[in-house]
């Protein structure tokens, strides 16, 4: 037969169990409003990114623009056009060679990473190459 000091210990430890239980329950509740607000302002925050974006697209084409039109003022405006042209053309084959070199290192980076995982992997299960 149990003694009254086992039963009350029984039930501090059921009570500690519980307590415990509810405080994390209480904090997962809180961490998931925590990442839901930082969630909404995160969204916020990209679509306001996402605006600055689209209004910079236009100022770089009223820029543009400019540009022929500055131009214009020396030359035939169909010639400042082709020149502001052909100069826009230049600049976007010079960011896709550096975006093309860029695009080649980083699909070598992961095939090094595979590697090092298969070789991680093989240590731990005690195979060695």
């Amino acid at each position: 037969m149990s003694s009254p000091s086992d039963e009350s210990t029984g039930r501090l430890i059921a009570q500690a169990t519980e307590d415990i239980s509810t405080l994390i329950r209480a904090e997962m509740q809180l961490a998931k409003d925590d990442l839901a607000q930082a969630g909404k302002r995160v969204g916020v925050g990209a679509g306001l990114f996402g605006a600055a974006g689209v209004i910079a697209l236009y100022g770089l084409g009223v820029l543009i623009s400019a540009a022929v039109l500055g131009l214009a003022n020396v030359t035939d405006p169909w010639l400042a056009a082709l020149v502001v042209a052909v100069v826009l053309f230049a600049v976007a084959g010079v960011a896709a060679l550096v975006g093309k070199r860029n695009v080649t290192k980083v699909t070598q980076a992961p095939a090094a990473r595979v590697e090092s995982v298969q070789a991680d992997v093989a240590a731990a299960k005690g195979d060695h190459p």
